[in-house]
Order: C-alpha cells, then structure tokens, then sequence
C-alpha cells in the first residue's frame, strides 16, 4: 500500500508546547503507513530532546531559514516562494501547518501544491494576546485561511467553540485532538528532593509552590507574584519558585524586593530538569490570561502534583476543579492566593488532589493516544481526491457564511 507523505511545517522547536507534540507525531507515527517530513526555520533555543530528535530525524529535516515566527516581510516572501517551490516538487498528500506563521504561509503554499491541508494553531490569538484592534485582525486573517484548510485541529473542545462562535471555522471542519505527553519521562523521573532543593538554595522542609512557563504578559506571573506575601501571612516559612524566561523577568524581580520577598521567590530561569522540578514542588500554580491547554498542567498531573490555576481557555478541560486542582478567576489575587492556602493547609486534600491528578492524565492526555488520533486523521484526508477535498472546502466555506452572516 502507498504511504501517505505528510509534511509537518513550524517555524521553530524552541520551547514550549508545540514541539513536544511535533516530536511525538514524527517519531511514532505508522513508518509503514506514513512518510513524514519535517519543513522547520531556525531552532535558537533546542531543548536537549529536540537536540536529540534533530539528531535521529535528521534525514527527514528540511531547513528554510527565512521561516521565522516574527513578521519580516522579505524574509516572508522568500519562505513562501521556497514552501511553494518544495512543495510542489516533493508533492506531499497532507501538508499538517502548526502555529501561525507556519499556519499563514504554509496553507496558502500547500493549497497551490494540491495539497490537503491541515492546521493546529496550538492555542489561538483571538483575546488575551494583543488590543481589541489586532485581534479583530487575526480573526478576519483566520476567517480568510480557513477557507485553504480541509481540518483544523482544536486542542480542547472550548477552542473548537473558540473557532465556532468567532466565526474562523464551522464546527464539522474542527477535529479535538487533545495534548499528548510521554507519561514515562514524568513517572520515571529520578530526582533525590533534598539534594535538588539544596542545588537551588532550598530549604529541605519548606513547602514549595512554583510557577513553571514563558515569563510573559498573557501567562499571568505577576498575579503570582502578588498574591504570595497573602500566602507568606498563613505560611510563613513556605517558598517559591519560578522557572522560565521572558521579557518580563527584570520586572518581576524588582516587584518582589518592591514586596520584600525576594528572600522566599526563586528565579531559576529556563531548566531542562522539568520533571525533577515537579518533584520537589507541592503546588504547581498557572495564573494565565488565555492560554489552549497549560501544558505544564498535564505534566504536573503526570507527576502525581495537585495545581491551582486560572479558569480560562482550554484549562477547564485539564484541570478538573475540585478534584485534580482548584481553578480561580483569572487575574484574582485574593481568589489566587486563597485557592494555594488551602491546598498548602490540607495535605490529605493535596495528595488525593495528585493521585487523580496522576490517573486523569493517564486516561486522556497521553502521547500514545494523540498520535494515534492524527494517524486517523492522516488516514481520513488522505483517502480524500483532490476534488473532494476542493468541494468540502467550498461547503464548508457557505456553513461559516451562512451561520456567522
């Protein structure tokens, strides 16, 4: 039987979300039913895994680095004269874009090769990322390339409503395909606590809360920040940490001398060590504006930790309230820092929270389990002629008229 060529198009795997998935799709995917090839830009910041699968994948890895995320508009019309060009040439049967620049160029490329098209946003930029005027703009951007697009892949059933209610995207053409991580590295992580506490300055008996994410507007951190010294009232030996880089890095830290806890707040820039970190934590905390899935919250369920996040986005779907973690209005310090006392005061509470926390993930966000919903997927648009698939765009294409007109 023919394989089916895919080619998987992002701009970059630096860190986040994304390249995970990307990775898992590449790597485990049917070799004996599929032919996959990664189309990327530059890779600035390679976790050691993605060091590693460039390594393994490298046969199958075509660089064009004028592919960037940010907007340049030579460099722009070069990468779509190039994803034209290759396209066309290596005629693939599925393009699969991710992100939204590699969304932009990539469909509209795809589309001129005759190929079928499939796009993951990875969380969208409706709300939450920019002012009313800009994200009025990524709609009507999204609304116009949905209509190059044979699927789009949701990550979470309020995303696929996302699409639906802002007109982007008719609920038939949006398949869930929730985030998958590789459980084993989160179950199997080897990490001695008081040694890794010691190798950041920790006490070896404090209760330790942490932040683990891009230090950027939309994920929230200064609301953590600010509800800690409410925290510090109740407990007033636990501490803190916050693991990632971003532009608001300098800005935090000042807050917290501003707040004179500097002495309890950890900033230990990006890690590698991810799953040993979540070992020595007792909360994970994800006070986010907008936000697909919180990846950082399926990994925390992985490792058995209760979390306490914003109730925004696709985090609802992950976290289930009450039971794997406590959810609080976004931007409510008062509500936020409420929720951490009262895990951090119940530790029969905090360790039933974990252990459904550990079988939830284990039940619907596994690695195994998402590729094998793209592999369905592959499977249903690759038996798709290129008529059908030019048909189904245009009927697709009057359901989003006639329902948003």
């Amino acid at each position: 039987m023919k394989k089916i060529k895919i080619a998987q198009i992002i701009t970059r795997l630096d860190w986040g979300g994304p390249p995970d998935i990307i990775r898992s799709i590449c790597t485990s995917l049917d070799p004996d039913t599929f032919d996959v090839t990664l189309i990327t830009g530059r890779t600035d910041h390679p976790s050691e895994n993605t060091i590693r699968f460039f390594r393994e994948f490298k046969d199958r890895i075509i660089t064009i680095p004028q592919l960037q995320r940010d907007i340049h508009p030579l460099h722009d019309i070069i990468a779509f004269i190039r994803l034209c060009l290759l396209l066309r040439r290596k005629k693939y049967d599925i393009v699969h874009t991710h992100t939204a620049k590699a969304g932009a160029l990539g469909r509209l490329a795809a589309y001129l090769a005759g190929a079928r098209v499939i796009h993951t946003s990875h969380g969208h930029n409706f709300y939450g990322y920019f002012g009313p005027a800009k994200s009025r703009l990524v709609v009507m951007v999204e609304r116009l390339l949905t209509h190059f697009t044979d699927r789009i892949t949701a990550l979470t059933e309020l995303e696929k409503g996302d699409l639906k209610s802002y007109g982007v995207a008719h609920s038939a053409k949006v398949v869930v395909v929730n985030s998958g991580i590789e459980l084993e590295g989160y179950r199997q992580a080897d990490a001695n606590i008081n040694e890794k506490r010691n190798e950041l300055n920790l006490k070896n008996d404090s209760m330790l809360v942490g932040m683990i994410g891009r230090l950027e507007t939309v994920k929230g951190p200064e609301y953590f920040i600010e509800a800690v010294p409410q925290v510090m009232e109740k407990f007033p030996e636990a501490e803190f940490l916050i693991v990632g880089e971003g532009s608001l890095k300098h800005s935090l830290e000042s807050r917290c001398r501003e707040l004179n806890i500097s002495d309890r707040v950890t900033f230990t820039g990006w890690r590698e060590d991810i799953p040993e970190l979540l070992k020595i934590l007792d909360v994970v905390v994800l006070p986010s504006l907008n936000e697909a899935v919180g990846r950082i919250l399926i990994e925390a369920g992985a490792s058995g930790k209760p979390v306490v996040a914003a109730k925004v986005g696709g985090i609802p779907e992950v976290v289930r309230d009450g039971e794997t973690g406590l959810l609080f209005p976004p931007m409510d310090i008062d509500a936020l820092a409420k929720a951490l006392s009262s895990l951090l005061e119940n530790e029969k509470k905090k360790q039933e929270m974990g252990e459904a926390a550990k079988m939830w993930v284990d039940d619907k966000f596994s690695a195994n389990r998402m590729v094998s919903k793209f592999g369905s997927l592959y499977k249903e648009v690759g038996r798709q002629s290129s008529g059908d698939f030019n048909a189904s765009l245009k009927v697709s294409a009057n359901n989003v008229d006639n329902t948003y007109s």
